[in-house]
């Protein structure tokens, strides 16, 4: 220890070196990025401006469509500069703070998910008391605590991750920083952080998915029992979108957080940090506005006023 010397800067991999790969890889992000942008502003846009849309449901999906947006950009416009520029270095500071916000908006999507799945169960299963249970009081209530929940998880990784020290290889082996490919560089003990991950994180993803498992189990029972087919495919058109969104992030990051640490993991763990932290952010708004009858309304409706206004 006394003889290594300790790193303030490192230096990220990237996606590729193949320089012939570069302009390409910074096209195609590129317009994943703009594209992601666009969609869930344009979300935000309809829930703040459409009255139809004034409802907690989508509340909470505008809420979503903010925290893919803050994802997003967490990331992909330092991607698209090193892409360009090839510099790839940054500070010790600057990437645990990554790491940090990076936690905060990863716990804030996956309680959100939570929450949403309660209020799709006080939907069907308590019609009649759903705007008396789902108060805008509530709503706000419960979207603050899913804040608060997140920044104080992620802070707690974040100070223990300010109290190691990085020596040896300089290179995190990802496109951004993460912790589990920061602490791959710590020349210290990583046993707390590593402990936290699992009993920290784990505890919280048991009870995000435990509500989430007892939801739905309540949900079925209901709509097995609605007769009109109509509302029942409608019912299942709205779970299946929540169901497909929680699955694929769930998946992703439970792949990326307890992905095998070994060199030859590194491609299929920048793949997997790719889809969750670039391509969901698209894929969220997309999945539930195109099957939501509503959203097509309200798109139909801003489309005709410009047309007439022109």
């Amino acid at each position: 220890m006394g003889n290594q010397t300790f790193l303030n800067e490192v230096f990220l991999s990237g996606l590729s070196d193949l320089s012939v790969l570069r302009l390409p890889m910074f096209l195609f992000f590129l317009l994943i990025y703009l594209l992601t942008l666009i969609w869930n502003l344009l979300i935000i846009a309809l829930i703040v401006t459409d009255s139809h849309l004034h409802v907690p449901m989508y509340f909470f999906l505008g809420n979503l469509a903010g925290i893919d947006l803050c994802y997003s950009s967490l990331t992909v416009p330092r991607m698209l500069f090193d892409l360009q520029t090839k510099t790839r270095k940054i500070s010790i500071q600057a990437c645990i703070t990554q790491v940090f916000f990076c936690i905060s908006f990863m716990g804030c999507e996956v309680f959100l998910l939570t929450v949403m799945s309660y209020d799709l169960y006080t939907a069907i299963c308590q019609p009649l008391h759903y705007m008396q249970v789902m108060s805008w009081k509530v709503c706000v209530q419960l979207v603050s605590i899913v804040w608060c929940l997140s920044f104080t998880h992620s802070l707690v990784h974040t100070l223990y991750a300010f109290k190691l020290t990085f020596c040896g290889s300089d290179i995190i082996e990802s496109f951004f920083c993460d912790l589990p490919q920061l602490l791959q560089i710590a020349c210290n003990s990583i046993i707390i952080n590593i402990l936290q991950i699992f009993l920290l994180s784990g505890f919280l993803g048991v009870w995000s998915i435990m509500p989430t498992f007892l939801s739905y189990v309540y949900i079925i029972k209901t709509v097995l029992k609605i007769q009109a087919e109509g509302a029942r495919s409608k019912v299942f058109s709205t779970c299946t979108s929540h169901l497909t969104v929680i699955f694929t992030y769930y998946g992703s990051i439970m792949l990326n957080y307890f992905w095998p640490s070994s060199s030859c993991h590194f491609f299929g763990s920048k793949v997997v940090s790719v889809f969750y932290m670039v391509i969901l952010p698209l894929l969220n708004p997309l999945i539930y506005s195109l099957r939501n009858q509503d959203f097509r309304m309200a798109f139909q409706s801003i489309f005709r006023k410009t047309f007439t206004w022109k």
